[in-house]
């Protein structure tokens, strides 16, 4: 790497001048021992002409917002297998791994969508803000906590007094709201509307909150009318009076803030009601998955158990989707979820059960959050067997329930989640330094024709 010349004009010594030289390096100035420019009082820079790149040919592909390809001449086809998007290892013998990055989230329309599917020779991670991985968070056991007392923030963005953004929160508690409950001013919970927890026993989850707009099911497309989330297993609770007259304690989030105010009677006193903006549950196991039964990936959208739409379309605010147990099936393609990088920000978490891309360091009552843009992808013992493994049908995630909540907002972390929780995990890079390269220039396939 060449270095800057420069001259400065120290003008409490002129006429004399000093020569420095700075390391001129791609991310950061290096300041050498010979100039510490914060001790002059003054000065002046001037640098020669910088050294322009040395010229190399390289061909070019024509367009402008095309569809179009390319790939190393030294290699038949560009190294891309013909008709996959996440071929298997057996089907790219050159290659470690598929990257496809998607400037744009996977429901917009097609006329708009921005995307490219790379092969890599090698791929390592280190270590950056943009992965990040915690440990299941600690239930309370040297005093009584409920929900409430036990919720914490991991990550948002935007502003409830603007009615635009998210956040998302886990909760640890080991007693029930007795006599108490809580609803949200900012908007909505993916847990309830006003609601007292009660649990049997020590009890670790996670939290969704929107400020704008509400949960809502997705646009189903040519998916047709029987996939996903069906609106009929989603159950609505009847009227049911609670006379009770007793000191209740009821919980507001307003503003990012709790206050809390006591009156004297049960705060579920609901007679009867009607209409359409009322609390549901909704069992995860009725989701009908839809997935390729040939070759290759659908998008994960197809997971997607209930949305939050933007004022654009196909843009969330917020999805929340499921890795349910499912048969997976698709013939020359790498199975587990593949490597790549996205517009949205990825945060995932584990209620029970093994995740397939991540059987160790993913522990059920942890969470991970992916930034946008961020590669990330299985671990390095995921990708070595999920390439070489004779492919057949066969069940997945069985005994799992993993889920990701996916906004189009880039989230801040907070303190608590980065330094006073303790869980966060500084090594979590570390699970993708065993992938290494299997490029083999000289390798060539036996055709062309897709297998």
């Amino acid at each position: 790497m060449k270095e800057a010349e420069l001259r400065v004009l120290d003008r409490s010594s002129h006429p004399k001048t000093r020569d420095a030289r700075i390391l001129c390096h791609r991310d950061k100035t290096i300041h050498n021992d010979v100039l510490t420019v914060s001790t002059l009082n003054s000065f002046q820079l001037r640098w020669a002409p910088f050294d322009l790149p040395v010229s190399s040919a390289v061909d070019f592909v024509d367009g402008l917002n095309t569809i179009c390809g390319a790939g190393d001449p030294r290699t038949r086809n560009g190294v891309c297998v013909i008709g996959f998007h996440v071929p298997q290892g057996d089907e790219q013998k050159d290659l470690v791994l598929s990257d496809p990055a998607f400037g744009s989230p996977f429901t917009i329309p097609e006329t708009a969508t921005k995307k490219h599917h790379s092969r890599l020779g090698l791929a390592r991670c280190h270590s950056e803000s943009g992965r990040l991985r915690w440990a299941p968070f600690d239930l309370p056991v040297s005093s009584a906590v409920d929900f409430v007392d036990g919720l914490n923030t991991i990550c948002g963005a935007g502003d409830p007094r603007t009615r635009n953004g998210v956040c998302v929160y886990v909760y640890c508690c080991n007693a029930s709201m007795i006599n108490r409950c809580m609803y949200n001013s900012d908007g909505d919970f993916l847990i309830g509307m006003k609601f007292s927890v009660s649990i049997e026993e020590p009890s670790r989850g996670y939290v969704l909150e929107i400020f704008d707009g509400h949960f809502q099911l997705p646009n189903l497309g040519p998916i047709g009318s029987n996939g996903l989330a069906q609106p009929r297993d989603f159950l609505t609770p009847m009227a049911k009076f609670e006379d009770i007259e007793a000191d209740f304690a009821v919980v507001s989030k307003f503003q990012g803030q709790l206050f809390q105010a006591t009156q004297g009677h049960s705060p579920f006193d609901a007679v009867a009601w009607h209409g359409n903006y009322v609390p549901y549950k909704y069992d995860l196991a009725k989701f009908v998955v839809i997935n390729s039964v040939s070759f290759d990936h659908c998008d994960p959208s197809i997971f997607t158990v209930l949305t939050c739409p933007s004022t654009k379309p196909g843009v969330a605010i917020a999805d929340f989707v499921i890795f349910p147990p499912r048969w997976s099936v698709q013939q020359h393609t790498f199975r587990p979820p593949y490597y790549h990088r996205n517009c949205m920000s990825e945060f995932m978490g584990l209620i029970y059960g093994n995740y397939e891309a991540k059987e160790e360091g993913f522990l059920p009552g942890g969470a991970s959050l992916h930034s946008m843009m961020t590669p990330h992808g299985p671990d390095a013992a995921c990708f070595e067997g999920a390439s070489n493994c004779f492919l057949r049908p066969e069940r997945i995630a069985d005994g799992t329930q993993a889920f990701m909540f996916e906004t189009s907002l880039s989230l801040a972390v907070t303190t608590w989640a980065l330094h006073g929780s303790g869980k966060l995990d500084d090594d979590y890079y570390s699970c993708w330094q065993g992938i290494r390269s299997h490029f083999r220039e000289s390798w060539r396939p036996e055709d062309d024709e897709m297998r």
